[in-house]
């Protein structure tokens, strides 16, 4: 199978970035017969500028322009895609982060809202993050069945927690698909680290599709290193910088050797995570 990770530059301009995307999905490499899993970063289609723009984007499930436009893509290019996230309005006037996963005739095959909200202070030009001001969280895990295997949804801050992670490979994760927008401070210090930690816990191939470089004239600036990661911790492909794709092909034979060589799963001694009711 053949994994590709998109690292993109995305900004305020949804058109752009959609066509931006168009234009990428046309030159990706393929092998005729072979299913492809794509994966685009979080805040795919708008990014930078106050998160309040979210809201002006927004739609319900049913009637999103940006979810039809994304679904689109996937059947036209006739690709799998974690479609990075969009937002989707919730009832109390906020919007969720939400992460679709699309088979290759653009149907809905699961959906994921972002857990974990980026509510912190960062040493950079943005300085404060409130992403709760805008973003509503979610309140499930989800694992989609695909020819690919399981794949487990997670967003970008999600990362920093591990139970999270632990209640995916227990509900069946094989992959684990990270869209993701860490900064560039952030992610130089921890990116690498945990996400490799992550992978090597769960045993689970990692799928990190980030953002890149200076957005809107740098009132953002993302750190990069989309990578795919393997359940050993090994790094097998990476862009540490600029746009364009990661593409390695993944056979689940290894997976499934070093899950039955380290059986972790049944030596862990300690409840399973709440969120695995889910």
């Amino acid at each position: 199978m053949q994994i590709s990770l998109l690292q993109c530059q995305s900004s305020k301009d949804v058109a752009a970035n959609l066509a931006f995307i168009d234009s990428q999905l046309k030159v990706l490499t393929r092998v005729e017969g072979e299913p492809q899993l794509v994966v685009l970063p979080e805040c795919c289609l708008m990014f930078g500028g106050h998160e309040q723009q979210q809201l002006a984007i927004a739609s319900d499930d049913n009637n999103s322009e940006l979810k039809h436009s994304l679904a689109k893509l996937a059947k036209q290019y006739q690709v799998y895609m974690v479609a990075g996230t969009i937002p989707i309005s919730a009832e109390d006037g906020r919007v969720y982060s939400r992460s679709y996963l699309f088979d290759d005739t653009g149907d809905t095959l699961g959906s994921y809202d972002k857990l974990h909200l980026f509510d912190v202070e960062v040493a950079d030009n943005t300085q404060s993050y409130r992403e709760s001001d805008t973003f509503c969280p979610g309140e499930r895990i989800t694992v989609v069945n695909t020819p690919f295997g399981n794949i487990g949804l997670a967003v970008c801050y999600d990362i920093r927690f591990p139970e999270l992670f632990r209640a995916l490979r227990l509900a069946g994760a094989d992959f684990i698909a990270l869209p993701s927008a860490f900064t560039k401070v952030t992610g130089e210090a921890h990116w690498q680290t945990l996400i490799q930690a992550r992978a090597i816990e769960t045993q689970c191939y990692f799928l990190a599709a980030d953002q890149w470089g200076q957005h809107n004239q740098g009132s953002r600036e993302t750190w990069g290193q989309s990578m795919i990661v393997d359940p050993w911790g090994r790094v097998i492909a990476e862009r540490k910088t600029g746009l364009g794709w990661v593409q390695s092909k993944i056979e689940l034979t290894e997976l499934k050797k070093i899950r039955q060589q380290i059986p972790v799963v049944q030596h862990n001694r300690f409840a399973a995570p709440d969120l695995i009711n889910n």
